[in-house]
């Protein structure tokens, strides 16, 4: 179940998950590569330092997402996709991510078949569990 979250409310989200989480980038290989990074805004940006694979793979493939994971079982984590560049610096690498997505997402409730739908179900297709809603 995902819950879109606006780009004027992705300040609280990420205030209310801390500093902390996992840049994915796409290595040269097409493989994903995940490291746990702290951020922060800088102006409509958030801004950290990487290692040598996250700055290459940002700088040959912008297209980055940031996971900030659930603080507890069963809830939601905060995906933010964006745009990513590197700025060079005096021995580190920053990397700076312009959010262009965001959504709360967490797994659907597996629903009970003998049970009416629970608030997460919603109907697709004007279909029902193999019966049409006709």
């Amino acid at each position: 179940m995902s819950i879109p979250v606006s780009l004027e409310g992705l300040r609280t989200a990420v205030a209310e998950r801390g500093g902390g989480a996992y840049l994915l980038t796409v290595a040269d290989d097409v493989r994903p590569h995940a490291v746990h990074v702290a951020l922060g805004w800088e102006g409509d940006r958030l801004v950290t330092e990487v290692g040598a694979a996250s700055a290459r793979n940002v700088a040959a493939r912008p297209a980055v997402s940031l996971l900030y994971p659930a603080a507890e079982p069963g809830g939601y984590s905060l995906i933010v996709d964006g745009t990513a560049v590197v700025a060079p610096g005096e021995g580190k690498r920053r990397v700076s991510v312009a959010p262009t997505k965001a959504v709360l997402h967490r797994p659907a409730a597996t629903p009970d078949p003998t049970a009416a739908c629970a608030d997460d179900c919603r109907h697709v297709f004007g279909v029902t569990r193999g019966r049409s809603m006709g």
